[in-house]
């Protein structure tokens, strides 16, 4: 197992493989008419703050419940959640590679609105072209990102940051660490693609709740 900053096993840090295995799946041939143009990478502009402001008046946390849906509707993204643990080898799981427009909740984290970081996933692309977070890397700070929970209650982050970090020294303890905040990290494959290896780096968006929709009655 190499350090808490590099893709690990179980353990403390067992959810970084999500980093290794998303860029594991969309490497098994891929759209080269997709790649040669490259999805929206994030500007330097949007990367998080060292210490991002927190709003005044965000909710608490929410009890555990499922996320069923996920919508971030500046990129047009609306999408159901599976679950996703670690595979037989201790790695974590990537949603399955022939459903493109499926994300992927992992199991070893806390649900989306409870205290903790809440990790979802989704491919960048798949043998047959886009995949369901393509545009993830074009979301700005201050949009929305709503998940759809199994309790019927909607949890909405307003996103922070939105960075590429190299799958190389990726800084797990920074992007998955708790902050003490109900927060969410959706990620995906992003920066220059290469043959031999793959996408070299990991879009990263970071976000914190600040509303909680009731379920309709």
């Amino acid at each position: 197992m190499q350090g808490s900053n590099g893709p690990g096993r179980r353990g403390a840090w067992g959810v970084v493989a999500v980093v290794l295995l998303v860029g594991v799946h969309l490497l098994r041939g891929g759209a080269d008419e997709l790649r040669a143009e490259g999805p929206p990478q994030p500007r330097a502009a949007a990367a998080p703050e060292a210490a991002g402001t927190v709003p005044v008046a965000a909710p608490g946390p929410l009890p555990a419940s499922a996320p069923v849906r996920v919508r971030v509707p500046s990129v047009r993204i609306d999408a159901p959640v599976a679950r996703v643990g670690l595979d037989a080898d201790g790695w974590i799981e990537a949603p399955a590679p022939d459903r493109p427009a499926l994300t992927g909740w992992f199991t070893g984290a806390v649900t989306p609105g409870e205290r903790g970081t809440a990790v979802v996933v989704g491919h960048v692309d798949t043998p047959e072209g886009r995949g369901v977070f393509y545009d993830l890397g074009a979301v700005a700070k201050g949009r929305s990102v709503e998940i759809a929970r199994a309790d019927g209650r909607t949890a909405v982050f307003t996103v922070y940051g939105t960075e590429a970090v190299p799958r190389d020294g990726f800084p797990a303890a920074r992007v998955y660490g708790s902050t003490g905040r109900p927060e969410l990290r959706l990620i995906t494959c992003g920066g220059p693609y290469e043959r031999d290896g793959g996408y070299t780096a990991n879009v990263v968006v970071s976000a914190r709740l600040t509303e909680i929709r009731a379920a309709a009655r």
